[in-house]
């Protein structure tokens, strides 16, 4: 797809700013596009942002990676008001580390990368799956469904909760449901919110739990239910779904291992590779995953304060979406986009605001996902289980449709003969 990109938007900017689409709403276009929203549109205005309504409310749309490192650099932006509710509450909720701004923030995700990123608890994650990969065997197996519940096993030893005190299948659902569902509306939706505060009551009891046995820091359980700002620890209701901000987003790589399989089965070359050790080119490849596979479509922001970007003048309060899958597909960045080509990143420069299917930025001090290092490193221990993993790949339909959030095989990935 061919775009004019910045350089054609800078000019057209000075003089006219950001181009605003001519229709009242685009919501009914988002939903048609799915995932293609943007590029479409970007095309259309030969630029890289556009202006229009979405649910009603005036939004900016942007891509590429000085519209990422405007959105997640020099506290511009915050996140307050910045989602739907219907999306808010499944992927984060009110009060989570992710919706806060500023010192609050900082100094409560830096528990998170304490806790998250330590070297010693991203190799008991890998070791983890490792451990827990037994249960993906059987006659046929839907990789999707079962690599949930083995990530959800994983997920819960890894904050230091025994997964047999807990009702593995019913969690698995509930924590898949916040998923499956936060891109949906109406019904489907309503039931996942309403599923979810029951996952949350359950998190109320565990935090309890570990507060009356005190075990401290050792977990990252402990280290949550322990925290504390202003010298009080956190509310039962913050605490629970700060734990659930570990578990759920633990689950969620499981769709990322989806098309990692996908990739595999279509590049037969890169298994046999890594089935015989070589994995110098690992990283790449699930890098790759990470950029050519549609995960998040777009973030939201509201702006903190009024500033001017390429001619536009924005305004304190003014919403402003980042599109995550156009700037991972944006070919003035990523040269055949529209092919999947880990040797692309032989040579890539580690821009943090060129690939940025977790956020942009710097991890420490903004809103890049501080599970990002976690995600990438599971991901690289599942690709090589994979392909040392016995298994056959049926007829089955694996398309994978952008119209739907968040997308996936049309099958889910039908495995037979498993044997690992």
């Amino acid at each position: 797809m061919a775009t004019l990109g910045l350089m054609a938007l800078d000019g057209a900017a000075r003089q006219n700013g950001i181009p605003a689409l001519p229709t009242p709403d685009s919501s009914l276009g988002f939903l048609r596009d799915g995932y293609l929203f943007g590029a479409r549109r970007f095309e259309r205005v030969g630029g890289d942002a556009f202006r229009t309504r979405l649910l009603g409310r005036p939004v900016t749309v942007m891509r590429g990676a000085d519209a990422a490192r405007t959105f997640y650099e020099g506290g511009r932006f915050g996140r307050e008001r910045a989602m739907p509710a219907s999306v808010l509450h499944l992927l984060q909720d009110e009060e989570s580390v992710q919706s806060l701004d500023g010192a609050a923030h900082l100094e409560r995700k830096r528990m998170f990368l304490e806790q998250v990123n330590a070297p010693e608890s991203l190799e008991r994650a890998r070791r983890l799956l490792v451990e827990e990969w037994r249960g993906i065997a059987g006659d046929q197996v839907v990789l999707y469904e079962r690599i949930n519940t083995v990530l959800t096993g994983v997920a819960l030893r890894w904050v230091g909760i025994n997964p047999s005190r807990v009702g593995l299948p019913a969690l698995t659902t509930q924590l898949t449901a916040m998923i499956e569902n936060a891109g949906r509306f109406g019904p489907q939706n309503w039931a996942a919110r309403a599923m979810r505060r029951s996952t949350e009551a359950w998190a109320k009891r565990v935090v309890a739990a570990e507060r009356t046995a005190l075990t401290g820091h050792d977990t990252i359980l402990g280290s949550i239910s322990s925290y504390t700002e202003d010298g009080e620890v956190l509310t039962p209701e913050v605490a629970a779904v700060e734990l659930l901000n570990v578990l759920r987003p633990t689950v969620a790589i499981g769709r990322y291992i989806v098309f990692a399989a996908l990739a595999l089965h279509r590049r037969p070359g890169w298994r046999r590779a890594f089935a015989g050790g070589d994995l110098d080119r690992i990283r790449g490849f699930v890098d790759e995953v990470r950029r050519f596979y549609p995960f998040f479509p777009v973030i939201g922001g509201r702006a903190l304060k009024g500033f001017s970007w390429h001619g536009h003048d924005l305004r304190r309060g003014d919403w402003v979406l980042l599109d995550l899958y156009g700037t991972n597909h944006d070919e003035l960045l990523w040269p055949d986009a529209g092919k999947f080509q880990p040797k692309r990143f032989d040579s890539f420069d580690g821009d943090r605001n060129a690939l940025i299917p977790q956020g942009g930025g710097e991890q420490e001090t903004g809103h890049r996902c501080p599970g990002e290092q976690a995600t990438i490193d599971l991901m690289e221990q599942a690709v090589v289980l994979l392909a040392t993993t016995h298994y056959r790949v049926p007829e089955q339909d694996l398309r994978v449709s952008l119209r739907r959030f968040p997308a996936l095989p049309e099958s889910g990935f039908i495995m037979e003969g498993v044997r690992a």
